[in-house]
């Protein structure tokens, strides 16, 4: 006789299912690891999720990573020397460096990129060295809602142009581009619309202008380019430079000249000097049309 087996034997036992597991139930600790490695806009989005997210995205060390290596330099530059322990610890700190902050006068603003964490400058018409500016008739500050500081420098005519600025600054390690902001003619609004005066404008097409950057390390660079395309804003590159330590202060100077006296020139808005972090030229596409 041989063993006969059953055809109606039991099947294993299925295993029950696991309990789900929702986004809140995560470790606080493990989520504030992960927003670590993200930008700024993808931690403030998830940080609306859930109690836990929002929870993890207030630890120090999250933002400490997003912030400039040198910022309690900054923050003691920028507050007139106010503790950085803010009330919302480092993430208070980035949040008040993202935002405009003035100084020197109102000629000068500062700001994070929100996106990047990099440090961005711009200096006013008004905090720069214009030959004739007293003279009005070369020269006239105009009113404008096209400006971070509402007014420009407007150029009717000038035999001698040159525009000068210097800035000494701890500007974060990293590489940086100037540029300054200019408009052929005269931009205002007419009824509701914008309208451009270009009546002054001639000269620009005859010799270039000429861009000189130095920094205080040694770093000079020196570029010149025609001025082309009346009734909107351009940005023109003045150069790049280098940035060491942070710790430091560096001291740039700069300068937009055409002293080409065989002829006139005029009918030129200067709103202001730019200072951005290099990589903004990859995502910012104006800053690479000049």
């Amino acid at each position: 006789m041989g063993i006969s087996f059953s055809s109606s034997h039991s099947s294993p036992p299925s295993p029950s299912p696991s309990p789900s597991c929702g986004m809140d139930e995560l470790p606080e600790s493990c989520v504030a690891l992960i927003m670590e490695y993200l930008d700024p806009p993808q931690i403030c989005k998830l940080a609306t999720l859930t109690r836990t997210f929002r929870a993890a995205s207030s630890a120090d060390f999250v933002w400490e990573s997003k912030l400039p290596s040198n910022y309690h330099v900054l923050v003691r530059q920028i507050f007139n020397g106010l503790p950085t322990d803010f009330k919302n610890g480092k993430r208070g700190i980035y949040s008040a460096l993202c935002r405009t902050n003035t100084f020197d006068g109102g000629t000068k603003k500062l700001w994070l990129d929100k996106n990047i964490g990099k440090l961005c400058m711009c200096i006013a018409a008004k905090g720069l060295s214009i030959t004739g500016i007293s003279d009005r008739r070369y020269w006239n500050y105009i009113p404008t809602e096209e400006s971070r500081f509402s007014t420009v420098a407007y150029l009717q005519q000038i035999w001698w142009f040159e525009v000068d600025g210097e800035v000494e600054f701890p500007f974060p390690a990293g590489t940086y581009s100037l540029f300054f902001r200019l408009h052929l003619g005269q931009p205002s609004k007419r009824f509701g619309r914008r309208v451009c005066n270009t009546e002054h404008v001639h000269g620009w097409d005859v010799k270039p202008v000429r861009f000189q950057l130095c920094t205080s390390d040694g770093q000079f660079v020196s570029s010149q380019c025609f001025l082309r395309e009346p009734g909107k804003w351009s940005f023109y590159h003045g150069g790049n430079f280098v940035v060491e330590d942070g710790n430091t202060s560096t001291k740039i100077k700069f300068s937009m000249t055409q002293i080409d006296c065989t002829h006139t020139k005029g009918g030129l808005c200067v709103d202001s000097v730019l200072v951005y972090p290099s990589e903004l030229r990859k995502v910012k596409p104006f800053l690479s049309c000049s």
